[in-house]
């Protein structure tokens, strides 16, 4: 009798496995309904690309439901059109980061590799003496600038927001500990919500209250403001992924023995490392395109400066701003002479706006290293599975 019933469940099964569609059917029916869509807009005169992909969705939902329903049955119909939902959805959420990805690339990308007076020299070169439109000029005084400011408002943020969150998790459980981590967890999601412009109006202040100069601006200013705004993310990141390590592990190092301190720093810093790169990495994508704090604290200058407590430093989102606020440059003549060096360059109305483009290009760039940096460490030294 058991065999019998399991001959006959294998074979139920196997039915069900036959009348499972292959992938393919599912290409066939959303180019079926692009035809569709195409037909129907133009027989209405409005044919166009985004309305044959919009209606084309709404279609192979219909069609996939319809055709899944008659070869599969109803609940694999329903599975396809939920996961045609699920494609739409994040098809709508990648849409606006690609075009803007492609915007900057298409914009910005021309500046950077036909710098003059030679490609990328936009990446090796800075502002000095590059007046009008003078189709010159780069960025490297705003890169070293917001390199600087930023690792420093790292070096002041991380340890400050790492050991917040082990105060948090490891050791506010009971007691006035478990009080004064409720008031610490109140503050940090009140600084989350911060305006930059209040952290900037704060850095600024908190110099000038001890600098009898009140025009004296500084990079350290900045990294002081910037560092307003890591540390709330450093340390709600580092706090849920601190809380994810299993407690068995704890219990482990505890029963061999191993003190608090250095389970914490060899159990579960070393079993959070990934996650706990990826918050800190957030946390400086989060601060590294801020305007307005830098604005107020650190101006603008058009070569580079190394030190970080004297004088203005340039930034690249200062930078950006700068330039695209001049707007289209006004051409006299076909050349326009350096004041510096006596280099001359040709004249370009859209010299401003190209600058800024490409100068929001190296600002992705930069971003982009630090994520991939950020991913080689947490595969690095994060535990493995098996050895």
């Amino acid at each position: 009798m058991s065999t019998a019933t399991t001959t006959a469940s294998t074979l139920s099964g196997a039915r069900a496995a036959e009348r499972r569609l292959p992938l393919w059917h599912l290409l066939l029916t959303g180019a079926a309904s692009l035809v569709l869509a195409a037909l129907v807009l133009a027989t209405f005169g409005n044919l166009s690309i985004v309305g044959v992909i919009l209606l084309g969705y709404v279609l192979h939902l219909v069609v996939t439901y319809v055709y899944s329903r008659v070869r599969e049955g109803r609940r694999w119909a329903a599975d396809r059109v939920v996961m045609l939902l699920v494609i739409g959805a994040f098809a709508i959420a990648l849409f606006p980061l690609l075009s803007l990805l492609w915007k900057v690339i298409v914009e910005g990308g021309s500046r950077v590799v036909k710098a003059a007076p030679h490609p990328f020299a936009f990446w090796t070169s800075d502002m000095s003496g590059v007046i009008g439109g003078a189709d010159a000029g780069g960025v490297l005084h705003a890169a070293i600038g917001t390199l600087l400011i930023t690792f420093w408002a790292s070096v002041i943020s991380i340890p400050i927001g790492l050991f917040t969150a082990i105060f948090l998790v490891e050791y506010s459980s009971t007691g006035w500990k478990r009080t004064l981590a409720m008031g610490v967890t109140f503050l940090v999601d009140i600084m989350t919500g911060i305006p930059s412009i209040v952290a900037g109006l704060f850095g600024l202040a908190l110099f000038l209250a001890f600098m009898p100069d009140q025009s004296v601006r500084m990079g350290i200013m900045g990294s002081v403001a910037l560092s307003l705004l890591m540390i709330p993310t450093v340390v709600r990141s580092s706090e849920e992924m601190l809380r994810l390590v299993p407690l068995d592990l704890r219990e482990a190092a505890y029963a061999l023995g191993v003190p608090k301190w250095l389970t914490v720093v060899r159990v579960v810093l070393r079993t959070a490392i990934a996650g706990l790169t990826t918050g800190i990495t957030l946390a400086i994508a989060r601060v590294i395109g801020e305007t307005a704090p830098l604005l107020l604290t650190v101006g603008m200058v058009t070569g580079v400066n190394w030190s970080m407590f004297d004088g203005r430093m340039a930034t690249l989102p200062t930078f950006i701003n700068q330039q695209y606020r001049a707007g289209k440059a006004n051409c006299m003549s076909d050349t326009v002479t350096n004041v510096v060096n006596g280099d001359v360059y040709s004249c370009s109305i859209t010299t401003n706006i190209d600058r800024a483009w490409a100068a929001a290009l190296t600002l992705i760039v930069i971003v982009m290293v630090l994520n991939i940096i950020a991913r080689l460490i947490s595969h690095y030294f994060s535990p493995k599975l098996s050895r």
